[in-house]
């Protein structure tokens, strides 16, 4: 018999740490998991937020702030770039040559192509209705960005920047992921459902039910085992990206928004807006462990990971307390303190 000394040491790893989160509870458990905050860069600003993206060539951090894009550089925190002349942005996506970067303006209704080396935007290229979620898929070389009002995706050849075919979806697409192989996956929020979609014929080839996860947001992907990751209130959906099986249910944090996976550590992160950090262990490709609940900040829902040093960054911001709620608004909203926008970085 053939014994697999990683394997087994990754779960054992996973054994440790869900032991630690048992016998010591709560804050200390979380304290003892592989993740801590590194620090915390003030950024200010009053607008809303939304997707960050790390440019995998540059290491620059892309960070979507209501009418504009701050390119942050990670080694010293500062702001290097500020993207302007935008309405409402929401994600940001790169190509493999290193030349074009894209947001989705959902706002304007557009997707707006800019210089990665310059940060200089070049075109802007009609979309759906509210482009939201979006994503470079390196097979056909093509950007998809996913209309959360008109219910599809607009794909766009990064060759001609022309918009090259409009797919429906059956229901409010969230966040999208791609597998390098042709295949592009996304949440469909109203529905509960993952859809699958062959980049090539621009054809949806599945829509799976993920019950009991409901209204999902984030999604991220293992590529090496086929596994996606689908964030909802206290669960992350785990599927098996080429049947639709759900193979895994792990408990994580409400309010979630984000989910990314580091293949280097086998590791899935869900970025949870009641102020935690889920970590959850691939002890197998159909077995998981929380390991740690890293406390974060409230309204720290949104993040990006550089898978080369493996540092995650989140945005957030201070609020004031929730006003009471009265009949006319039955669920009032606190307000934001302004100037208190900022990016938590986090590490092992």
């Amino acid at each position: 018999m053939k014994i697999n000394v990683k394997d087994q040491f990754s779960g054992l790893l996973a054994l440790c740490f869900a032991m630690s989160m048992i016998l010591c509870g709560g804050m200390a458990a979380a304290q003892n998991g592989p993740y801590h905050v590194e620090t915390q860069w003030k950024i200010g600003g009053d607008t809303g937020w939304d997707y960050l993206a790390i440019d995998p060539a540059s290491k620059l951090l892309y960070v979507t702030h209501g009418d504009h894009v701050l390119v942050i550089d990670t080694a010293t925190g500062k702001v290097k770039t500020d993207i302007t002349g935008l309405q409402g942005t929401h994600g940001v996506a790169f190509d493999t040559s290193g030349k074009f970067g894209y947001i989705s303006d959902g706002r304007a209704n557009q997707v707006v192509v800019f210089d990665r080396k310059t940060d200089a935007i070049l075109q802007r290229i009609p979309a759906g209705t509210n482009p939201d979620g979006i994503v470079f898929e390196p097979v056909t070389q093509t950007v998809w960005a996913f209309n959360g009002r008109s219910k599809n995706a607009t794909v766009i050849s990064d060759k001609t920047h022309q918009v090259v075919a409009t797919v429906q979806l059956p229901g409010k697409p969230e966040f999208p992921v791609a597998d390098g192989k042709g295949s592009v996956y996304d949440n469909i929020e109203d529905l509960s459902e993952i859809v699958h979609i062959d980049a090539r014929t621009h054809k949806v080839l599945a829509a799976w039910p993920i019950a009991p996860c409901e209204g999902p947001s984030g999604l991220a992907i293992d590529k090496q085992h086929q596994r996606l990751f689908a964030v909802c209130d206290g669960k992350m959906a785990v599927v098996n990206a080429s049947t639709g099986k759900i193979v895994a249910t792990p408990t994580i944090g409400n309010g979630p928004d984000a989910a990314r996976f580091d293949p280097k550590y086998q590791l899935a992160f869900s970025s949870n807006g009641e102020g935690t950090l889920s970590v959850v262990h691939q002890n197998s490709p159909d077995s998981y462990s929380v390991i740690q609940t890293l406390p974060t900040k409230r309204s720290a829902r949104t993040m990006a990971l550089d898978e080369s040093t493996g540092k995650i960054y989140l945005s957030a911001a201070e609020f004031d307390p929730r006003p009471a709620a009265t009949a006319q608004n039955p669920r009032p909203r606190p307000s934001r303190v302004p100037g208190s926008f900022e990016i938590i970085v986090v590490s092992r």
